[in-house]
């Protein structure tokens, strides 16, 4: 027998899942067929000699759904060297794509990084750096702890690199542009650098003066050239042809000086050349300063973790670097130090400061028992603990990567711009070529025409386009995680700006979720220490807060808990017990009724209760009513101001709760809640959301437990409180690290702020080139305006992409909502 496991597809309830599950079972040797409606996944077990798996997705199409082979896939991240604008990237994916076994290839310019999922079984990661390789790019070493640090120097070098060669370019450039432009200026210059007087002189040196020039700028022609035979133009191509051009008309004319044609000394374009190339290296520096800005948020989450820490070992401390602690070592911090890793606390009573990673400026006191987070700093006591998490498991590196993989992922806004950029340099090649011809017929002299294809080609880089989005991302989710908000990917922080609705779950998220016995109310001659006992013991077996809240009342009280000798849950109704003999049912309204449980008698009381924000829970003995206890939930200081501030930015405000209507409604008024589902079961959350989203609204759910994970998926956008479980953090697009409410309008804000700064840097790329392109090509010149310098469409080209990443870092300033 084989187990496979299909992703299937068209299923929107549970009645759907149940004929997937019939049409599979019905085929021979088909054993057992379980589909998860949540995961939409199909768990099929069938004989591979009396059934194929083509003839189950067969009979599931039939039933009138969809199947798909789930493949074990992989994804790798591959930092790459040697891309220089848009077009490269495209260039990337594309020889990425092209690679049989790779299911998807993504370049995010502003990191620098290959993201790849592939087949294991059909391709490996050497062949896929080998095509990258091939296409005239450097695939990198895949980042590990050392990878990281390599790949840190490796940028470091390149700003050094970019540096020394713009001051190389710079120093013969200025010397160029005093000779060339001198006598235009009116400046006395020696007899020898006199285009009248000694052309040949005059030329030379000019040509002398540009040669280092172009050993600086070298790459653009290595890179651009390489492109251009392969295909696959990008900026590089665009800077190499100008130059060239400029650069080959200059030794023609120089030829023709030494013929004795010395008008030529007027039609030289080594300076041209010479501070395309000098303001291009200006503006690559400028752009690799800038851009290390961007990621600055991964650098300063790195930088939280402490290199060593202190260990027992046969009763003695060893200091040992972070990598070699495992899980398990017991591990000791004295005031002052950093925690290196996550674990439990087994001795001692400390405060720690968590704001690295939460945003939280108090310090939390940790006791036995207590969860401590690596990177955190321990106050002002003096703790042992036993590591639970290492390496890549700790909070921390699980931030890190988390705020990586959201900065490497490409919003939908950005496809536009990539579509743009794949086709734009071969569309701008043809625009020059075409241009300059144009004006060569109609008349115009060669120089005019080169000028105008030299303008073209260096005005129209698409450098800014490839930038717009990325960097702004960059900076929007590394600011969040600073803040405590982490967004998981692009798509996420694209979508939640959109949200005019917001669904808080209740209990744990907009209450503490530490529910507390208010009211104890007995009836049928029971007093209220029995009652609270006989609840009690009925709820030691249960997990639910409300049950809880009972047990830990009893407790408190010093009461003695009685023997159960059977226990069952009723999901969304109560629990059923046997006591001493008796059956003890502990639950809401629904249960009594059910049970034919007369409750006549407490109804107001019960509704009372409800009307103040408390959970009514009957009481019944011997199929008799025996009181009610009364459980009430202490309300999150920040909810209210958070619905308000929501309420603010013109949201709507809902929460779901399994509570009774008036539990919930009583609450909900307290807070100002616009909407209220009322006494929801766990597994009809996600059906609540949906017909939200029926209404044509962009839906966001917030919630912390594991019941809340189907919503969390199911809704637009997903927000998990940090002190929920991991299930509903790993549904979740977004991650609130503290239990603060306030951190939700703030992610919303953020979300806006950050797209509001996409759509300007678009806006700008998109105005530059098309404003641009039109003047290079000499329209201005046609209604007897000026020419385009090419020294200017350089300067210009340069700095549009220098002020789209500005742009992008006035994000930094962003401050979460008060």
């Amino acid at each position: 027998m084989k187990i496979q496991y299909l992703d299937i597809t068209g299923m929107t309830c549970a009645a759907c899942a149940k004929a997937v599950e019939r049409a599979s079972k019905k085929l021979e040797g088909v054993n057992d067929a379980s589909v998860n409606i949540a995961t939409e996944k199909l768990a099929v077990e069938y004989d591979e000699n009396k059934v194929d798996l083509t003839d189950i997705i067969k009979a599931i199409e039939k039933a009138g759904y969809g199947a798909l082979e789930k493949k074990d896939t992989k994804s790798v991240t591959i930092p790459i060297g040697g891309m220089t604008c848009a077009a490269c990237a495209k260039a990337v994916e594309r020889a990425a794509g092209k690679v049989e076994g790779v299911i998807s290839a993504s370049v995010n310019f502003a990191t620098e990084r290959l993201t790849v999922e592939y087949d294991p079984g059909k391709t490996r990661i050497s062949e896929i750096k080998a095509a990258v390789k091939k296409a005239g790019y450097e695939p990198l070493e895949i980042e590990t702890g050392q990878a990281v640090d390599q790949d840190r120097e490796r940028k470091e070098k390149e700003i050094k690199t970019l540096l020394i060669k713009f001051i190389i370019s710079a120093v013969f450039t200025v010397p160029l542009l005093v000779i060339a432009m001198g006598h235009m200026l009116g400046l006395h210059l020696p007899g020898i650098l006199d285009p009248m007087e000694s052309p040949r002189s005059f030329a030379v040196i000019q040509l002398v003066l540009t040669v280092p020039i172009l050993a600086a700028g070298n790459r653009f022609y290595r890179v651009g050239f390489k492109s251009l035979i392969k295909r696959s133009p990008n900026m590089d191509s665009l800077i190499a042809l100008g130059t060239s051009a400029a650069v080959i008309y200059g030794i023609y004319s120089i030829v023709q000086i030494f013929n004795g044609n010395i008008d030529y000394a007027y039609e030289l374009y080594f300076e041209s050349a010479g501070v395309i190339v000098t303001l291009i290296l200006l503006g690559k520096y400028l752009e690799s300063v800038t851009k290390g800005k961007t990621s600055e948020a991964i650098k300063k989450l790195m930088g939280l973790a402490p290199k060593t820490a202190t260990v027992i070992q046969d009763d003695k401390e060893i200091e040992i670097p972070i990598d070699e602690v495992e899980a398990g070592d017991i591990i000791v911090v004295k005031p002052g130090e950093k925690i290196p890793v996550d674990g439990e606390v087994i001795e001692g009573l400390t405060s720690v400061d968590e704001s690295m990673l939460t945003g939280e400026s108090i310090p939390i006191e940790k006791k036995q028992g207590d969860k401590v987070i690596g990177a955190s700093i321990n106050k002002n006591g003096s703790i042992r603990f036993k590591a639970t998490k290492v390496g890549k498991d700790t909070a921390l590196s699980q931030i890190i990567k988390l705020v990586e993989d959201a900065q490497g992922s490409k919003a939908p806004i950005a496809k536009m711009a990539d579509i743009i950029s794949g086709y734009f340099v071969p569309i701008v090649m043809s625009i020059a070529i075409i241009a300059g011809l144009a004006w060569y017929i109609s008349g115009e002299s060669e120089v005019f025409a080169l000028t105008i294809f030299i303008s073209i080609l260096v005005i129209a880089c698409p450098c800014a386009l490839g930038l717009a989005t990325p960097t702004a991302i960059m900076v929007g989710t590394g600011k969040g995680a600073e803040y405590g908000v982490l967004i998981k990917g692009g798509e996420a922080l694209e979508t939640a700006h959109k949200i005019k609705t917001i669904v808080f779950d209740k209990t744990g998220t907009i209450t503490e979720g530490k529910p507390k016995v208010t009211d104890i109310i007995t009836a049928g001659g029971i007093n209220e220490e029995r009652l609270l006992a006989l609840a009690a013991s009925a709820e030691r077996g249960s997990e639910h807060p409300l049950g809880e809240a009972i047990v830990k009342g009893a407790e408190e009280k010093g009461l003695e808990f009685l023997k159960v000798e059977s226990f069952k849950a009723i999901p969304g109704h109560g629990i059923e017990v046997v006591i001493e003999g008796s059956t003890v049912l502990l639950g809401n309204k629904k249960l009594m009724i059910e049970r034919n449980i007369d409750i006549t008698e407490m109804e107001g009381t019960s509704d009372k209760l409800a009307e103040e924000g408390k959970t009514p829970m009957y009481v019944s003995r011997h199929e008799k009513l025996a009181g009610i206890v009364a459980v009430a939930d202490v309300m999150k200081e920040s909810s209210k101001k958070a619905i308000e501030k929501l309420h603010s930015m013109g949201i709507e405000v809902a929460m779901i709760t399994g509570d009774n209507r008036r539990t919930a409604e009583a609450i909900a008024k307290q807070v100002g809640i616009d909407r209220v589902l009322a006494e929801v079961l766990p597994q009809d959350k996600a059906n609540e959301v949906k017909k939200l989203q029926s209404e044509g609204k962009k839906v966001a759910m917030v919630g912390d437990g594991i019941n809340d994970a189907p919503a969390l998926a199911q809704a637009d956008i997903g927000i998990a409180i940090g002190s929920g479980t991991d299930v509903a953090m790993e549904s979740a697009d977004i991650v609130l690290m503290r239990s603060d409410l306030m951190d939700v309008p703030t992610a919303i804000q953020l979300s806006k702020n950050t797209i509001r700064n996409i759509k300007q840097n678009l806006f700008w790329a998109f105005a530059y080139n098309s404003a641009g392109i039109p003047v290079a090509a000499g329209v201005l010149h046609l209604f007897g305006g000026p020419l385009m310098n090419p020294m200017i469409a350089a300067a210009a080209m340069s700095f549009s992409s220098v002020s789209v990443l500005l742009n992008a870092l006035r994000l930094k300033g962003f401050k979460p909502l008060k």
